[in-house]
């Protein structure tokens, strides 16, 4: 299992690393900020799940496997986009971070519940769920506000909602192996995801706004 934690963290960090230092990049941060953007994002969800759990100082600060890939990812963003790569190729690029974004909110969701199981507390379903989620799109949250944008997962597609269904859908499989439940957790986040993104699907949403949120692309 510990193997297993490892890997989706890792994947997640970088997926989410790229997602916070290209909202940066497109904020003309310099590279300092893109670093940070890219860093906070890729841990900032697991920080509050430690938190919540009362694994302090959280294991980001123990163990900054996380934070260095992070820090490593977001520069080598930073130094893609200067070279105009998002400009030349925005069909390539929307996708490419479309499914990274659905990765990593995939393997952070899983991550989660599997850091809660492994505390060998014997956590209720909600608040596994809780901190499921809390890791999945907490990175995200703080990445949107930091940039003076409204938190994405209040106003695009079926985000925090792929979160959520995926993180029960972890919790519910648990008697049939964790490992199973990690694995059809994380596909079912990501490729709900990936169908929203696909069909347009929203939430509805309220007052002028209803209905503009697809006007950002993917």
């Amino acid at each position: 299992m510990d193997t297993v934690l490892l890997v989706l963290e890792i994947i997640g960090t970088l997926a989410f690393a790229a997602s916070g230092a290209f909202t940066a990049v497109r904020r003309d941060m310099d590279v300092f900020g893109v670093i940070i953007l890219g860093l906070t994002t890729a841990v900032g969800g697991g920080v509050i799940r430690d938190i919540v759990l009362g694994l302090t100082p959280p294991r980001t600060f123990q163990l900054p496997v996380d934070a260095i890939v992070a820090r490593a990812a977001s520069a080598l963003v930073f130094v893609i986009a200067r070279g105009g790569w998002t400009e030349k190729n925005s069909g390539p690029y929307a996708v490419a971070m479309l499914v990274m974004d659905s990765l990593g909110l995939g393997a952070f969701t899983v991550s989660g519940i599997g850091t809660a199981m492994e505390t060998g507390e014997n956590y209720g379903a909600f608040l596994l769920v809780f901190v499921g989620v809390v890791t999945g799109v907490g990175g995200g949250v703080l990445r949107d506000v930091m940039a003076g944008e409204t938190p994405y997962i209040f106003r695009k597609h079926i985000y925090a909602s792929a979160s959520i269904l995926g993180a029960v859908l972890c919790v519910l499989l648990r008697p049939a192996g964790d490992a199973l439940a990690i694995a059809l957790g994380m596909a079912a986040v990501v490729v709900t995801r990936l169908l929203a993104a696909a069909f347009k699907w929203n939430l509805p949403h309220a007052g002028r706004g209803a209905g503009t949120g697809d006007k950002e692309g993917l």
